[in-house]
């Protein structure tokens, strides 16, 4: 029996009033692995009826903490209690591709200082989605934060985004990689504490990557898995809530990281920078609705 077939893990999926897909995630996650896996949905919204009539048809249990938690929060709870060496955080939008989770698993035995390890994530079309990133420099950072949308083609985004450029398949050590998929080593996750529950939603993997490499671990990209995200089907037809919350965590990213006294000029410019990229974008999809 191979390794992967003998390890047992929790997989954590964070779901908020699932459609389809939340079947299809776990279909594909009967293919992804030959271990025994426990899975626990834990359902943000008001609704739990969907979570548990896939979970009787997949398999697995369902937690409802009673009102939305975020994703970072909800996924802790999820982890909460976990004997299993390894935890799996993901979104209920992703479908596992064959012996995805096998792999990941494989790659973290060889890699015994990965706290965190991500398969390469493809958009529906094929593409690759860069979600093995390096932790964004002072300028590029706030430039990307405060700019990214409002002018796309600013040269800090830019310079940020070329640092994101696949480097192919070949496995390596990144700043940080996206929550949508995650295989968590429990022992570097309960060591740091897990996601930060300050985050309601987005950045809450950046800093979540941060904190391992601080703690002694690295974030291991590890592209011969991979999985298949379609992302934004649960809030998509309610931007301005997410919107909010994206401003709201960049705002808290990277005050936290520029905390030092000497620096709330740049904090102070940091929040109203986002304040104002926020009422444009909350524009901009009232407009569209």
């Amino acid at each position: 029996m191979s390794t992967a077939e003998s390890t047992r893990v929790r997989v954590v999926c964070v779901t908020y009033h699932p459609g389809p897909e939340l079947d299809e995630f776990l279909q594909s996650l009967g293919q992804a692995s030959g271990a025994e896996l426990e899975i626990v949905l834990v359902e943000n919204g008001t609704d739990d009826g969907p979570a548990r009539a896939a979970v009787q048809a997949g398999g697995g249990r369902v937690v409802v903490p009673g009102s939305n938690l975020g994703y970072g929060r909800a996924a802790n709870l999820g982890a909460q209690g976990a004997t299993q060496p390894w935890v799996v955080v993901a979104n209920p939008d992703v479908v596992w591709h064959p012996g995805s989770l096998d792999a990941l698993l494989e790659a973290a035995e060889r890699h015994p200082r990965a706290g965190a390890v991500g398969p390469a994530v493809l958009d529906p079309d094929g593409s690759r989605y860069p979600s093995a990133r390096e932790l964004p420099s002072l300028r590029q950072g706030i430039g990307h934060a405060v700019l990214g949308r409002v002018w796309p083609t600013n040269p800090w985004t830019a310079a940020y985004q070329r640092r994101q450029e696949s480097t192919g398949d070949q496995e390596r050590v990144a700043g940080w990689l996206s929550g949508a998929c995650l295989l968590l080593r429990r022992e570097a996750f309960e060591q740091i504490g897990g996601f930060d529950d300050g985050y309601f939603m987005f950045f809450e993997d950046v800093d979540l990557g941060e904190r391992l490499a601080l703690a002694g671990w690295y974030n291991l990209y590890a592209p011969q898995a991979a999985v298949t995200h379609a992302q934004g089907t649960s809030w998509r037809e309610r931007p301005a809530p997410m919107i909010r919350a994206h401003h709201a965590s960049a705002a808290r990213y990277l005050s936290r990281r520029y905390h030092r006294w000497y620096q709330w000029p740049l904090r102070t410019a940091i929040r109203l920078g986002l304040a104002v990229r926020r009422t444009v974008e909350l524009r901009r999809a009232a407009a569209r609705s």
